[in-house]
């Protein structure tokens, strides 16, 4: 195993008295596919909110290349090579397509950006390589509200591919996906993984689990129970018994 490039150490996080995430301990190195697997609520998209800066940590740590990333806003976790999408896509829908996917390039909220001309090539080149990988290169002028549901998944995923991060969290990234999209999603994170992207996903699909993950982290009620191959993980009966919802027999 590579060197990992993101370290989460006991990241935990409350609501109201109940813990959301409970010391949460967590290692993507760098060209891995790690899955985050686990019954609903059981704190995984929650993870991903501490590790990105959308939610505030009661404890622990994150450290990105040796660096703490603890404390620092969304936008600055992602200009330092960390990557998210979201089960409810956030795309600007009433944008073109490329200007969707362009936006991830640019490093400020100001029409003019820094870098002169060079730097304009720059994105605009990630941007069309971004569409041409995602398969939207034909839909690049039409808005994002009017594509389709796959395209617009595809629409998220070349929004991370134009900002070229190094370490993706994807949240569902399969979820309502035909069999065609999905093997098209399916290797486009394998050309990401053979990169050297660290990429961590939240997905439901078994299938796209076995076929795309190194390994598992299994949490439940905001814990990790096991980590390891997926194989291993997905075979352990007491573990299956509380992802179908059966925990008597895991008893």
């Amino acid at each position: 195993m590579s060197a990992p490039v993101l370290v989460c150490e006991g990241l935990s996080r409350s609501f109201g008295g109940v813990k959301a995430v409970a010391g949460v301990s967590l290692a993507l190195p760098a060209g891995q596919v790690t899955a985050l697997v686990g019954p609903n609520g059981a704190g995984k998209t929650t993870v991903f909110n501490l590790i990105t800066g959308n939610l505030r940590a009661d404890a622990g740590s994150a450290m990105l290349r040796g660096r703490s990333i603890m404390g620092l806003k969304p936008h600055q976790v992602a200009r330092m090579g960390v990557a998210r999408s979201f089960q409810d896509l956030r795309l600007f829908t009433h944008m073109s397509v490329r200007d969707n996917v362009q936006s991830a390039t640019e490093t400020s909220a100001w029409f003019w950006q820094p870098g002169g001309a060079a730097a304009r090539r720059a994105r605009e080149a990630a941007t069309e390589e971004a569409l041409a990988r995602t398969g939207l290169t034909d839909l690049a002028e039409a808005r994002a509200i009017d594509l389709a549901y796959a395209e617009r998944k595809f629409l998220s995923m070349a929004r991370i591919l134009a900002a070229r991060a190094g370490i993706w969290l994807l949240d569902e990234p399969a979820s309502g996906l035909d069999l065609a999209s999905r093997l098209r999603f399916g290797a486009l994170l394998k050309e990401a993984r053979a990169q050297g992207v660290a990429i961590c996903l939240i997905e439901h699909n078994l299938d796209v689990v076995t076929e795309l993950a190194d390994r598992i982290a299994f949490l439940d009620q905001g814990q990790v129970l096991a980590e390891g191959e997926p194989q291993a993980i997905l075979k352990d009966p007491k573990l299956a018994a509380i992802y179908f919802g059966d925990r008597g027999e895991a008893a």
